[in-house]
């Protein structure tokens, strides 16, 4: 299971630490949050403690109205939960009982600038990120009119050149070699370059290069949904490839299914053009437009018009 150390949450949202001792052996690991109103409240049926707890200004104005005796009795028994940190928002004071509560049960006590609707928001987006299923997976990842591109295929096949004159042509690079792909919801991927690497690229006689320095800052982007799969693969005279695009093929990523097309490559094919129409055809389809659909219904209607 993946999980976050709150050292990189304190990083992450600049948090101010209040109390932590011990903050190295509190992991996160779920990117829901929890605001405790009615757990002050005495109600602790489903109580979510495995969730970062958040106190903004309505909690707080709820604790200042409570009788001081039912206060620290509900508090005690909240603060005996294993719940990973409490963020107290707005940069509002710390009250001395829950500051007292903190040392008392060992548990992390921060605090925010940001507002609780703004500070909750930057939570969950980033810890859906950080916690999503990731894997790496061999091939290059562009952007090409806006659709994320991964091209896949052998070693030594060409997909790093493929990928440099597609930049050539205005395109953007995401990561070249290896790609970094998280699953951020159950039918969305989205695709990086691992930090050693980003905007480095492999060319074969010449080495390593990097795009940025070389393209301007125009030519790479830091990630990229995850759209169609282009499979490179030598061209086999014994294979028979699809010539109307009647059919389609997918491809599984995380659980995600993903169009797949495969490319056969010889001598004389310019891979870059194929790619940039494979990317506008997916567009095409995705605007309720199939060009082989409408070959196909043209062909129909004039079979039945002849047989008439």
């Amino acid at each position: 299971m993946t999980t976050i150390p709150i050292d990189n949450i304190i990083k992450e949202l600049d948090l101010e630490v209040i109390y932590c001792s011990d903050s190295q052996n509190i992991d996160i690991v779920t990117s829901d949050v929890n605001r405790p109103g009615l757990q002050f409240a005495g109600f602790f049926d489903y109580f979510a403690s495995e969730r970062i707890q958040v106190l903004g200004k309505v909690e707080m104005t709820y604790l200042e109205t409570m009788d001081p005796d039912v206060r620290q009795q509900q508090l005690d028994k909240f603060f005996q939960y294993d719940f990973p940190c409490l963020i107290i928002t707005r940069n509002m004071e710390i009250p001395e009982y829950i500051l007292q509560l903190s040392k008392k049960y060992n548990r992390p006590l921060l605090r925010s600038s940001s507002s609780t609707s703004n500070l909750t928001q930057k939570l969950i987006n980033y810890l859906s990120s950080a916690l999503a299923p990731k894997i790496t997976r061999h091939g290059v990842l562009v952007d090409v009119y806006g659709v994320g591109v991964f091209i896949m295929g052998e070693s030594g096949i060409g997909k790093s050149e493929t990928a440099l004159e597609l930049i050539k042509r205005g395109h953007r690079l995401v990561a070249d070699d290896a790609v970094e792909i998280k699953k951020v919801t159950d039918n969305r991927l989205i695709g990086e370059a691992p930090e050693l690497i980003r905007h480095f690229m492999e060319i074969r006689g010449i080495g390593i290069i990097d795009i940025r320095a070389m393209y301007g800052v125009g030519a790479v982007i830091n990630n990229k949904p995850l759209d169609i799969v282009i499979y490179l693969e030598f061209w086999d005279d014994n294979k028979e490839y699809d010539r109307l695009g009647l059919t389609e093929e997918y491809t599984e990523i995380l659980g995600v299914r993903l169009p797949k097309i495969v490319v056969p490559v010889r001598p004389g094919r310019n891979l870059a053009i194929i790619i940039e129409v494979a990317a506008r055809n997916w567009r095409l389809k995705r605007m309720g437009y199939n060009a082989a659909q409408e070959l196909d219904n043209r062909l129909n209607a004039l079979i039945q018009m002849n047989r008439g």
